[in-house]
């Protein structure tokens, strides 16, 4: 409880009194916000977001029955980790330490090569995305004037940055441990080849996408309690996933916007992946010789699923960087001759 406590009061006390406490009572806004600019006299301390996320699934895992770490220099250790310290891997304390005891004692040399050839993508991805940001910001500036197809290539380049400039930090992260024997969780597995939303959390994030799953949504009953329940545990979750990014509107209404894609991918698609494959299961049975056009037909379906998926994430990209009112904006013009 105090991890969460210390997470609220540093990361959300303004948000919540300028966004919600504001529209009620302006004059009590402007007392809260006083206070709190003498409580909080700074900036939240550094990646309290990922380590209280770490505490929370140690002392759960303790609470569970698991041996916690008796070693005060081990527990420092994957408390303040330096490489995913910032933002992520989100580390599981029990394989961090089994990975952390071997590489005290054996770093190998495919450990080296595999951890320098890794920081190097990342540097990599990390130059990309900065390129593409700035590119992205210059074409804001015009975004209403420029083409349509122009206004695309900013779509396209808004996702294609994220992913750069998140996975590429997360493979510094997870090379600068390799060289020092350690192994850090994977957080990303080609993401943007998902053909459902369901299929791109197991993509995306993995660390964070894990951690609701076993901290939020299956102690919330998951899917055990009938489907109007499950609804509700995945918007909760996801709600809490888009606030966990940041202290701001935006970032619920893309939670709220991924627990609704969650939702419609899991009974809608169910749905039409079955017809689709009665379709084609008749067509094989029904239409001897036709098994090339079947193996199309089923090919052309797996396109339109991950194109979808993909126009999807990215307009969600849209609500997660920009106010509700400017992304619709973006999103309406991008259909606008």
């Amino acid at each position: 409880m105090v991890c969460i406590a210390s997470l609220l009061f540093y990361k959300y006390t303004n948000f919540f009194i300028q966004g919600i406490i504001a529209n009620i009572s302006p004059s009590f806004a402007d007392e809260g916000d006083r206070i709190s600019k003498e409580l909080l006299p700074g900036l939240p301390p550094l990646a309290i977001s990922f380590f209280t996320f770490e505490f929370v699934h140690y002392l759960v895992e303790i609470y569970r029955g698991h041996r916690p770490i008796r070693s005060p220099i081990t527990f420092a250790l994957f408390s303040i980790y330096w490489p995913s310290l910032v933002a992520g891997p989100i580390k599981r304390y029990r394989q961090f330490v089994t990975s952390a005891r071997r590489g005290m004692h054996q770093v190998e040399l495919d450990d080296i090569r595999a951890g320098a050839i890794r920081v190097s993508i990342g540097v990599m991805k990390k130059f990309l995305a900065d390129v593409l940001s700035g590119w992205i910001d210059f074409m804001d500036d015009n975004y209403e004037v420029i083409p349509t197809g122009e206004r695309w290539l900013v779509f396209v380049a808004i996702g294609a940055r994220i992913l750069l400039d998140f996975s590429g930090y997360s493979d510094m992260a997870i090379g600068f441990a390799r060289l020092m024997g350690i192994r850090l969780p994977e957080n990303f597995r080609w993401p943007y080849l998902a053909n459902s939303i369901n299929d791109f959390w197991h993509r995306w994030h993995i660390s964070l996408s894990s951690w609701i799953r076993d901290y939020v949504y299956i102690p919330l009953g998951g899917n055990r309690h009938g489907i109007p329940r499950k609804v509700v545990n995945l918007m909760v979750a996801m709600s809490l996933c888009g606030l966990w990014h940041g202290a701001a509107w935006n970032f619920i209404l893309w939670g709220l916007y991924q627990g609704i894609g969650l939702v419609l991918s899991a009974s809608v698609g169910r749905l039409i992946r079955s017809g689709a494959g009665y379709v084609v299961r008749h067509m094989a049975v029904c239409v001897p010789g036709n098994a090339q056009i079947c193996q199309l037909i089923s090919g052309l379906w797996l396109a339109s699923c991950w194109i979808s998926t993909l126009f999807f994430v990215f307009v969600g990209w849209l609500l997660f960087f920009y106010p509700a009112s400017k992304a619709w904006s973006m999103l309406s013009l991008l259909f606008t001759m």
